[in-house]
């Protein structure tokens, strides 16, 4: 089960340096939208992922893949290729007061200068009561337009 947070950010407005962080370089593509069946390369492993319905908490299942699978699959794909980087910065000092982890995604070609953070939650309760810090941008949890899914079906 998966449940997260989505929230837009200003690069502008990030109060620290992205080089501080670990980091992966994500290539993924979709090979339906409906249910969500996707393959994944981050850096140098490979996967395909099933997505549930759902905007905030859906299922999702992940498979390894070999590098020859995930390059025969990617020439079946729809729609736009989704490139990216993910930082992965801690977020210690929080309203729900747990460790939790910040993926900001950096957009790549096609969507270059999107910059979206993801927060999992362990609940939905507490996914309902976070307080997200000062320098998120709109929540677009329930926004579907932000989902990589129905990006990657987005006319450019």
């Amino acid at each position: 089960m998966e449940i997260e947070r989505k929230y837009l950010i200003d690069k502008d407005l990030i109060p620290f340096s992205l080089s501080s962080y670990p980091s992966h370089i994500i290539e993924q593509a979709y090979l339906c939208t409906s249910p969500v069946v996707r393959v994944r390369k981050e850096d140098d492993k490979y996967y395909m992922t099933y997505k549930g319905q759902g905007l905030m908490v859906r299922e999702e299942y992940n498979l390894p893949l070999t590098n020859e699978a995930y390059d025969h699959l990617l020439k079946k794909a729809d729609g736009n290729i989704i490139t990216k980087t993910r930082y992965l910065i801690p977020l210690k000092e929080n309203s729900l007061n747990k460790d939790l982890l910040i993926e900001l995604d950096v957009f790549e070609g096609a969507f270059e200068g999107l910059y979206l953070a993801e927060i999992e939650f362990s609940s939905e309760e507490d996914a309902n009561n976070f307080t997200p810090p000062n320098w998120f941008g709109e929540d677009v949890t329930f926004d579907g337009k932000y989902h990589n899914s129905k990006m990657s079906q987005t006319k450019l």
